[in-house]
């Protein structure tokens, strides 16, 4: 299908979508509009990037302006779920864009903010809300939230959601839902624990693809360059100052490591921002909206603030830490390369990072480049050269063992990684054990 056109969609929509000039659906989109149109459960497989949100939303849109109803009094007829504020509040404002040109009422429930004004939100009943599952139980255990009347579920980034301790909250929270709803699940992987969730919540489900799993962006440039730890920040400057970089997104691996860098980074006089799981929400919104606007090309997060950002425009993800999970390296650098552009993902590798490489490269099938080839303008080669000639690791540098994986999450002051309070090691919010997160 080569045109919105072909999906039969209302006019409104339709005028919504002119409006925003896209030309054609995205391969997700195609696969995904008319099975939920037709009301079946859907299992969708995509990265960030493809489009996914409209793919649900268009047709969800479609299904209230087909049945126009007042939602019931604290209630809401749409559910959205969402593992971040920033990636909620995205999939909130491609609502009302697609649906501006229809009464349609939405709300956004999310941590950090008060919860007073989402409860007066509630109050008269919602058609759509997006909501991170922590707050959710929030609105539910204060009464101000009803789940009784939902239509349609849909669990975007199922498998962040898992890795943030989140499983429990939504087996809570499915269990005051409906039985006669339509569910649809949306992840960019599947691990084992979400391909049992997806059992146990979707009724004969459609699955849909767009990727194979844990595959990486094919438009990325993906490159390693070995160092010492020590080395790292000053690389970090070449690196920025020598590329051809339109915005850049630094991760690290804890919060405290997040703002040494942007310490670092404003010392060499370039300008970065930080955003992380310590920073207010003002503060995420404030940084994400200079990071969007090019007003600072450097944004330097943890994962899982970042996994709600969806900015257009990113040339370069860099990897100061690899993670130590690989299929974070795979959402990582699908911040880059989008609607058609090209990126480039560079990773700084120290030797105490060379499990976590030989991790990443066997979860994506192929080993990444290590010959420090020069940036895209041709600049900064032979600093990179010799800064791979002073540090790259000897080829008998012993594996280390996993063992040791909840002690390299930490940082150098043995600070815990940017994950929810009460979680020690990542082995134990992989398996969603922990308090619940405030998110």
């Amino acid at each position: 299908m080569t045109s919105f056109a072909g999906f039969g969609l209302n006019n409104a929509i339709a005028r919504a979508i002119a409006e925003e000039k896209y030309a054609s659906p995205t391969p997700i989109q195609v696969q995904t509009i008319p099975v939920v149109m037709s009301r079946r459960d859907v299992i969708g497989i995509a990265q960030t990037g493809t489009g996914k949100t409209a793919a649900f939303a268009l047709p969800i849109l479609q299904q209230l302006a087909a049945n126009p109803r007042a939602p019931e009094r604290k209630s809401c007829r749409v559910l959205v779920l969402s593992p971040t504020r920033e990636l909620s509040g995205q999939i909130l404002d491609s609502f009302r864009t697609y649906g501006r040109h229809l009464r349609v009422h939405t709300a956004l429930a999310i941590g950090g903010v008060p919860m007073g004004g989402q409860v007066r939100a509630l109050l008269g009943g919602v058609d759509v809300l997006v909501a991170t599952p922590g707050r959710l139980l929030d609105l539910v255990n204060n009464n101000a939230l009803r789940l009784g009347g939902v239509e349609v579920l849909v669990l975007d980034e199922a498998d962040r959601m898992l890795d943030m301790g989140f499983i429990h909250d939504i087996r809570r929270i499915v269990a005051k839902l409906p039985a006669k709803r339509q569910t649809l699940l949306f992840s960019a992987t599947m691990p084992g624990a979400i391909a049992e969730l997806a059992t146990q919540l979707l009724r004969d489900p459609v699955r849909v693809a767009v990727t194979p799993p844990a595959s990486t962006v094919e438009r990325v440039a993906q490159r390693i360059i070995h160092v010492d730890r020590a080395g790292k920040p000053a690389l970090l400057v070449d690196v920025l100052r020598r590329g051809r970089i339109d915005r850049a997104l630094i991760f690290t691996r804890t919060k405290h490591g997040a703002d040494k860098v942007v310490r670092q980074l404003t010392k060499a006089g370039i300008a970065a921002q930080a955003i992380h799981g310590n920073k207010s929400q003002g503060q995420r919104e404030r940084a994400l909206a200079l990071f969007r606007r090019g007003d600072v090309k450097t944004l330097v997060a943890t994962d899982i603030a970042a996994r709600g950002i969806d900015v257009d425009g990113i040339s370069h993800v860099v990897n100061f830490d690899l993670p130590n999970i690989p299929e974070t390296y795979v959402h990582r650098i699908g911040r880059t390369a989008r609607a058609g552009a090209d990126g480039t993902a560079i990773s700084l590798c120290d030797r105490e990072e060379l499990a976590f490489l030989r991790d990443i490269e066997k979860l994506i099938g192929k080993s990444i480049p290590s010959d420090n080839r020069p940036l895209a303008n041709g600049n900064g080669a032979s600093a990179h050269r010799h800064a791979a000639q002073r540090h790259a690791p000897s080829r008998a540098e012993p594996r280390r063992r996993h063992e040791n994986t909840a002690a390299s999450a930490r940082g150098p002051q043995g600070q815990a990684a940017d994950a929810p309070r009460g979680i020690a090691a990542v082995g134990f919010m992989r398996r969603g054990h922990g308090r619940r997160p405030t998110i």
